[in-house]
């Protein structure tokens, strides 16, 4: 049996996630203080839904700041892959909130339908505006092309959604300084709430298929499997599993068998590079056996007369 690995997250990459998301977590905790007081003295539902979803962007990039830093934490004996897990945690959290945050605005907006109240548009452009700009740019700082890192992915859903809120609150504003339609704000609110729903439910199924073990996204375990029993010598493959222990960073373990006589070092070898190549699996536990091993002598105990 013998191992390959590599670890997923280099520490540069990690430093720089750290940097983004503490930049991203200091303008929001700023622009949430002022919001928060602006949405209570406005009397405005989609600018305090906003604003609660400001609020629980805090925590979340709070959140998601400490589990990269857990995740930077070194292995140990009893923690063989160390605190990497704690990203998928951190990225379970968010997408939970955010729909915990939508049907709390839904709650409030049936309220608002049943008894609209009077919302001084002019607060809502300004305020929402200044949090437009906040929130484009820590959504900008967390931005990863790739979108690999599942923990990054939940907080800048959390930013676009207060982005995208910012932009319905401004245009709540205008619709009620221009017209005075008192039902812009309660409409405004649902569709933000929808958007984090919506938003959040591909961020909740992989962090919880990432906790299940499931293969990773983008990988089929069958046709490793296949690629694996086509290897030069390989008679038999079983026992595979495929799984994620964080962002980018799959997996492997399998029992191969091989015909006799053959170099099990030299396929197992060929069928790591084969692994790295084809799939970019990297950490591998491939235990290579000969074919035919219940042919082998065996000695038993001489019969009782």
């Amino acid at each position: 049996m013998a191992h390959a690995h590599h670890h997923g997250h280099s520490h540069s990459a990690s430093s720089s996630s750290l940097r983004s998301l503490t930049l991203a977590l200091v303008l929001n905790a700023a622009y949430t203080l002022v919001e928060v007081i602006a949405a209570i003295l406005a009397g405005s539902l989609s600018l305090l839904a906003d604003a609660g979803h400001n609020l629980s962007d805090v925590v979340a990039l709070a959140v998601a700041a400490g589990a990269v830093m857990l995740a930077r934490r070194p292995v140990t004996p009893n923690r063989s892959f160390g605190f990497k897990r704690a990203e998928i945690l951190a990225a379970l959290f968010n997408a939970v909130s955010l729909i915990v945050i939508a049907l709390i605005v839904f709650v409030g907006a049936a309220r608002r339908f049943s008894d609209p109240e009077t919302v001084p548009g002019g607060w809502l452009i300004v305020v929402a505006s200044i949090g437009l700009l906040v929130n484009a740019v820590g959504a900008a700082a967390v931005f990863r092309r790739d979108g690999e890192d599942i923990n990054l992915r939940a907080a800048y859903i959390h930013l676009v959604g207060d982005a995208l809120g910012s932009v319905a609150v401004i245009v709540t504003g205008i619709v009620i300084v221009t017209t005075g339609w008192s039902y812009a704000d309660p409409i405004m609110g649902v569709l933000i709430g929808v958007y984090l729903i919506v938003s959040s439910w591909d961020v909740l199924r992989e962090s919880v298929l990432v906790l299940l073990e499931s293969t990773p996204r983008g990988l089929d375990a069958e046709e490793i499997g296949h690629a694996l029993v086509s290897q030069p010598g390989v008679v038999e493959v079983h026992d595979l599993h495929v799984w994620q222990i964080t962002s980018g960073f799959p997996s492997l373990s399998a029992h191969m068998l091989v015909r006799e006589g053959d170099d099990c070092h030299g396929i197992r070898r060929l069928s790591e590079h084969m692994l790295a190549e084809r799939f970019d699996i990297t950490h591998t536990t491939l235990q290579v056996d000969h074919d035919h091993v219940d042919g082998l002598l065996t000695i038993s105990p001489p019969a009782r007369p």
